[in-house]
């Protein structure tokens, strides 16, 4: 196990980094390619057949954690835990990725429209092999959007990063009636759960 308070997080996420400093965790950017020599698109997104939202996240979350960890013995780096997340949307048992443009963008807003919905986001951390994985759910409600306040908002070019089309802590915040469960979670990382899984691979937090 770890015995250092340093970790890598394997995610270029702004508002991971954010979290991550918003609880002292001390950290790197792990830049990890995205493919490499031998394995082409190491990471596969795509939705497997009767794959379900937590099934999903959970998987991605661990496979980017396994190959980030794979990319950081191939190198001359010191070997600290790494941290990795997924975060989906889903409604109806439908997956919401990321919209492709703006019809994407509206057509996932109008569906989410004035409905409550599901925001799952996985982590992982990763030392010496040994994976550490939780998820947290969280319902997500928003209020009744006209064709005009959606069409405004992907205006803004802010939803086509994001899973779902939207990201809570930036201009669609307006948009959202109640949450249950983690906000940071709803942002990409759950901080309760990610202390949790810090502290099992050995990193020292107070």
């Amino acid at each position: 196990m770890a015995t250092d308070d340093m970790i890598y997080l394997a995610s270029k996420s702004p508002r991971r980094q954010e979290l991550l400093n918003q609880i002292a965790i001390r950290f790197r950017v792990l830049e990890v390619p995205a493919q490499d020599t031998v394995h082409a698109d190491m990471i596969d997104e795509t939705v497997r057949p009767d794959e379900n939202a937590l099934d999903y996240v959970s998987r991605l979350a661990g496979e980017k954690a396994r190959y980030a960890w794979r990319f950081l013995v191939s190198t001359d780096k010191r070997r600290y835990p790494i941290l990795t997340a997924d975060t989906t949307v889903t409604i109806d048992r439908q997956i919401l990725g990321k919209p492709a443009n703006k019809d994407e963008a509206f057509a996932m807003l109008s569906c989410l429209s004035g409905r409550t919905h599901q925001v799952l986001t996985a982590v992982a951390v990763i030392y010496d092999e040994q994976l550490w994985q939780a998820v947290r759910t969280s319902d997500v409600t928003f209020a009744t959007l006209t064709p005009e306040q959606i069409s405004a908002y992907t205006d803004t070019g802010e939803p086509y990063d994001k899973a779902g089309g939207y990201g809570i802590q930036g201009m669609a915040g307006k948009f959202i009636s109640g949450i249950q469960g983690s906000y940071s979670g709803i942002m990409g990382l759950p901080l309760y759960e990610t202390v949790v899984l810090l502290r099992k691979a050995g990193v020292c937090i107070p």
